[in-house]
């Protein structure tokens, strides 16, 4: 069959796309690290300028923040999708830089969102098996790529800033846990009356989202007043070969289907702090739906630095469509 030739009761199709000039067109490649998406921006971005990740996350934010809900939320993508611009790099080390942003905002790290842009540069040929540098806005961040799906990072420091917070829940009464850094600010529950399972995420969203709005109301925050704005809870793994299972509540009210990079990073730091994980020991992570990451730290200058381990694959290679007619163009937000 030939471009000219029609079958019965359609029309004659072409090869030849027409595309409007009202139409931006972004292209993403998209992957999953443990069941949780990430969406890699490559092509059709704003641009930012050459200055830092951290001024051009700014300029991202005030200038250009409607691509950003464009490019993750509905109609083209959901609340659980993280997206990853990926940018020229200040530091020439590195092989990239990134600014990690989701349906609500921007984050500083995102782990499993670094597995699967390790996984996405290899795809692209940007990057061969071995060792690599990662510029975000919270530092940079070396990566081993194993030429496949395998990628283990080295996170930023992190760390306990403050243990045993106690808050009133609603319907719950006293919840307890810590208040970490792993890249984002977490507060980690290990007490609470919840067994950790799919069937139970509703549940679990609602919980942990009372007492992120309580942290909020009663001024307790990460340094220097930072807002924590991912819950984690605890418990029991599915399987006996790991160590825990979580599960995580991110900034936009969904909740993470992997373990949660910068989670497990603030997890370590903490068992670090209790004298539970010895430098090098293994912790493996289990998320709600059962994928695991592997762990472990070493400790540079008194400084915790939590290594993460995990698989991404690839899941699609498109062209996002912006079309200035359509009414929810810039994504369904509120």
């Amino acid at each position: 069959m030939n471009e000219s030739t029609s079958v019965a009761g359609s029309m004659p199709y072409s090869n030849q796309l027409r595309v409007p000039n009202s139409e931006t067109r972004v292209s993403v490649i998209d992957s999953h690290t443990g069941g949780e998406p990430t969406r890699v921006v490559i092509g059709g971005a704003p641009d930012l300028g050459l200055g830092s990740l951290v001024e051009r996350r700014t300029i991202f934010r005030e200038k250009f923040d409607a691509f950003r809900s464009a490019v993750v939320n509905e109609p083209r993508g959901s609340d659980v999708l993280v997206g990853a611009l990926l940018c020229e790099p200040v530091d020439p080390s590195c092989c990239a830089g990134v600014i990690f942003f989701n349906n609500v905002g921007y984050l500083g790290m995102c782990g499993h969102g670094t597995i699967g842009l390790g996984v996405t540069l290899g795809r692209m040929g940007r990057i061969s098996a071995g060792r690599h540098r990662l510029e975000t806005p919270v530092g940079v961040i070396e990566f081993e790529y194993d030429g496949t799906n395998g990628v283990s990072l080295e996170n930023v420091p992190s760390y306990r800033l403050r243990q045993a917070v106690t808050v009133e829940v609603p319907g719950f009464g006293a919840v307890t846990g810590d208040v970490a850094w792993g890249g984002n600010w977490f507060f980690l529950i290990k007490k609470h009356p919840f067994l950790l399972n799919l069937r139970n995420t509703e549940q679990l969203t609602d919980f942990a989202w009372k007492v992120r709005l309580e942290l909020n109301t009663h001024g307790i925050t990460g340094a220097d007043g930072a807002e924590i704005d991912h819950v984690e809870l605890f418990g029991p793994p599915g399987d006996p070969a790991n160590h825990s299972r979580n599960f995580v509540l991110c900034p936009g009210k969904a909740f993470d289907r992997s373990p949660c990079g910068t989670g497990t990073s603030a997890k370590l730091a903490c068992l670090h702090a209790d004298g539970l994980l010895k430098p090098g020991e293994e912790w493996r992570q289990e998320s709600i739906l059962g994928s695991v990451f592997t762990g472990s730290v070493r400790v540079v200058n008194g400084q915790v630095i939590p290594r993460i381990s995990g698989t991404a694959f690839i899941t699609a290679e498109a062209t996002l469509i912006l079309d200035s007619a359509d009414p929810f163009r810039t994504g369904i937000h509120s």
